[in-house]
């Protein structure tokens, strides 16, 4: 009984260990700013106009990219091939690498003198210093977050239920929809929630592609270089606050639907 009171003494300051290292910043950064200097950057027309940019440069990514990833994640749970290991590496390289590296990456995809650059180009359009610029720097640094979850999930479910259709005469592509996918929603959802918020709290990588117009992170970094920490400390009170409102909000509804 002893030894299992002390362990659990153990597991319990430990984790309050860990938890007061995420707590504390943030707590600290909160109490840094007054109820008027938030007052202010509430109202800010520039800090207004950068978090509405970040979450709707964030959402198109993980919308687009989740139509895109969702197949190649089926694959990778479903099918065996020659490379599959390599292409798993692949996707999670983007999370490893360091975030300017991916921002050099991605500029280098999307430059002006690239092929697809000129094709953007030919209609009027541009990639860099633009929201679009800035959806495929977030989905390059947050796609292996969605793929990974979704992979999983279709990899939970089960081949019997899936072969059993097939054997009842239903097609691979209504398989796919009426079973694979509605039993893999949760990850599927779990995961492009991460990717949102991954693509939010982007910097590295955004920075290099368009440093205007700017979304939250970089608006942060740019008013702690030009005025100091405590003009940055508000809208970094302010970012924190939406985002954490913002992900819970998906988190209940994607409960819901998935209920």
């Amino acid at each position: 009984m002893r030894k299992n009171s002390n362990f659990r003494l153990v597991i319990l300051f430990l984790s309050g260990v860990a938890l007061l290292f995420i707590v504390a910043p943030l707590i600290g950064l909160m109490l840094s700013s007054s109820v008027e200097q938030l007052s202010e950057t509430i109202i800010d027309q520039e800090v207004q106009s950068s978090i509405i940019l970040t979450l709707m440069t964030a959402f198109f990514a993980t919308l687009t990219f989740a139509v895109a990833g969702i197949p190649l994640a089926y694959l990778l749970a479903k099918r065996d091939f020659r490379g599959k290991k390599l292409v798993t590496g692949i996707i999670d390289l983007p999370v490893v690498i360091p975030h300017t590296a991916a921002g050099i990456a991605v500029l280098g995809v999307i430059s002006r003198d690239t092929l697809l650059g000129k094709a953007a180009g030919a209609v009027g359009m541009s990639f860099v210093g633009s929201p679009l610029g800035i959806s495929f720097a977030m989905a390059f640094v947050s796609v292996p977050f969605l793929l990974n979850a979704a992979r999983d999930g279709f990899a939970a479910v089960p081949s019997r239920l899936e072969k059993a259709a097939l054997n009842l005469g239903a097609s691979p592509s209504r398989v796919f929809f009426t079973v694979s996918l509605p039993l893999a929603k949760r990850s599927i959802i779990s995961g492009a929630i991460m990717m949102f918020a991954r693509g939010m709290s982007e910097f590295g990588a955004v920075v290099i592609v368009a440093y205007h117009p700017m979304i939250t992170p970089v608006l942060i970094y740019e008013r702690f270089g030009a005025f100091g920490l405590k003009y940055a400390q508000p809208v970094s009170v302010i970012f924190i606050f939406v985002s954490l409102l913002f992900f819970i909000i998906l988190r209940i509804v994607s409960g819901k639907r998935s209920t």
